[in-house]
């Protein structure tokens, strides 16, 4: 198991989240390596929880499965959580957005993508921040300057 942690500076605002249903899937964003040879992939693979392959010679699916270039081992990654909220904390602290169960990879690198949703401690919904630099925005309701900074990403063994 892998688990996705994320950290923030959170002004103004809580409950980050990514966008993440099965209309709007959020596709997430890594770079995998394989466990048996070590190669890591030549480029990022992208998946949502939703949309699941069958993985070969066996009765099971996942979310993302792949066969290495280099040892032609098959290899799979299952979302195994919904996404969950990062709540604003002081000081900033590491919290679990999502888990993956990995067969044969291991899931290196995370680049953040698509939109994520949060809200103002006023309770107004802010549907289009984009996590990729410092995030900022105004909260009419109390007339406020709302922020994500520092944003950080780590992946763990869970």
């Amino acid at each position: 198991m892998f688990a996705l942690e994320l950290t923030a500076d959170l002004t103004g605002v809580t409950n980050l989240r990514p966008v993440d249903t099965q209309e709007d899937p959020y596709y997430y964003s890594f770079r995998v390596q394989c466990t048996s040879c070590r190669e890591v992939h030549d480029k990022w693979v992208d998946f949502d929880r939703f949309t699941t392959t069958d993985i070969s010679k066996s009765r099971g699916e996942a979310n993302f499965v792949y066969k290495c270039q280099n040892c032609t081992r098959e290899s799979s990654a299952t979302i195994k959580t919904a996404p969950k909220a990062y709540m604003a904390a002081s000081p900033p602290t590491k919290q679990v957005i999502i888990e993956f169960e990995c067969r044969g990879c291991e899931l290196t690198e995370f680049r953040v993508s698509d939109k994520w949703v949060a809200e103002g401690v006023s309770g107004t919904v802010f549907n289009e921040v984009d996590l990729a630099e410092d995030w900022y925005d105004y909260d009419e309701k109390p007339g406020e300057e709302v922020s994500v900074k520092e944003v950080g990403w780590a992946i763990r063994r869970a």
